[in-house]
C-alpha cells in the first residue's frame, strides 16, 4: 500500500481534487492525507519565503477538503487552523466531529510562534484527540525547527510531523530530534534524495513518512525518490504507508 501523507487540495485549476485523483491513480497511490491549499499561490512560493510578498488574509478552505474526503473514501483530511483565532480550540473540536484526522499548521501563512498560547492549546488538545500535528518550519525565531522540536518535547502524548524533512536542504536538527523523540516524525515531500537516504541510514525507516506536496510537486515524482532509495522492502513499506497508518490509527 502507498499513502501520500501530505497533499494540498483547493478549488483552483492547478490544485483541485479531480486533478489530484488522476495523478494519484497514475502514480499507483492508494490513499492520501489532504490539507487545504491555495492560502498562498504556490506558483510564487519564493516571493513568500523571501518576504517580498505577504499573504493576503489567508483563510484555509477546510470545507473543500471535507467535501473531498467525504466523497472519496481513499482521502483523509487534516484541518488547517489559524492559532490567532480566539475560538481555535472549538474549531478543532468541530473538525474532529466533521471527520478530520489531524491538524495542519502553516506558520508561513499565519505568522505565529510555536510557543504561542494558541499553538500550545492546540497541541495539547491534539494529544487528547489522537491527532498528529503537521507543520513546516520557516527561517524565523518563533517558527524554526528548534521551536517545533521544543513544542514536541512539551507535549509528549502528541505526535508531531515536520514537513519537508525540516528546513532544507538537510536539517540535522530535525533529524536528531526524530532519532531520540518517540513522537517526532519527518515527512519527505520536496526533501532531497541524499538526505532522505542518509536519514534512513542514521535513524531507520520508522520515523519517515512519504508525502508529495501536490500541487507544488508531482506525486509520482516524489514517490520515485522513495522507490529509488537503497533500502529493504520492509523499510520502504514503513515510509510509504505503515508509519502514517500507525499515527492515524488506521486498520
Amino acid at each position: 500500500m502507498i499513502i501520500d501523507a501530505h497533499t494540498h487540495l483547493s478549488n483552483t485549476e492547478y490544485g483541485n481534487t479531480e486533478t489530484y485523483l488522476k495523478l494519484m491513480k497514475e502514480a499507483g497511490i492508494d490513499e492520501a492525507v489532504a490539507v487545504p491549499g491555495a492560502m498562498l499561490d504556490v506558483r510564487k512560493m519564493t516571493e513568500y519565503i523571501t518576504g517580498r510578498s505577504k499573504p493576503d488574509k489567508p483563510v484555509p478552505d477546510n470545507l473543500y477538503v471535507e467535501k473531498a474526503f467525504k466523497a472519496n473514501q481513499q482521502i483523509h483530511g487534516f484541518i488547517c487552523l489559524n492559532p490567532h483565532d480566539k475560538d481555535v480550540l472549538s474549531q478543532l473540536e468541530s473538525g474532529k466531529k466533521q471527520g478530520f484526522k489531524g491538524l495542519k499548521l502553516s506558520p508561513l501563512s499565519h505568522q505565529f510562534s510555536f510557543a504561542s498560547k494558541g499553538v500550545t492549546g492546540l497541541a495539547e488538545l491534539c494529544g487528547n484527540y489522537g491527532f498528529p500535528v503537521y507543520s513546516h518550519v520557516v527561517y524565523s525565531p518563533g517558527a524554526s525547527t528548534a521551536k517545533f522540536v521544543q513544542l514536541a518535547k512539551q507535549f509528549p502524548k502528541t505526535n508531531f510531523i515536520i514537513g519537508h524533512m525540516g528546513f532544507g536542504p538537510a536539517d540535522q536538527e530535525a533529524l536528531e530530534a526524530a532519532a531520540v523523540m518517540q513522537n517526532f516524525y519527518l515527512e519527505t515531500s520536496t526533501g532531497n534524495y541524499l538526505h532522505i537516504q542518509e536519514s534512513v541510514k542514521k535513524i531507520g525507516s520508522s520515523k519517515l513518512i512519504f508525502g508529495s506536496e501536490y500541487p507544488l510537486s508531482h506525486p509520482g515524482i516524489e514517490l520515485e525518490k522513495v522507490l529509488k532509495l537503497n533500502i529493504s522492502d520492509r523499510e520502504r513499506e514503513e515510509i510509504l504507508s505503515q508509519n502514517i497508518k500507525h499515527l492515524l490509527q488506521m486498520k
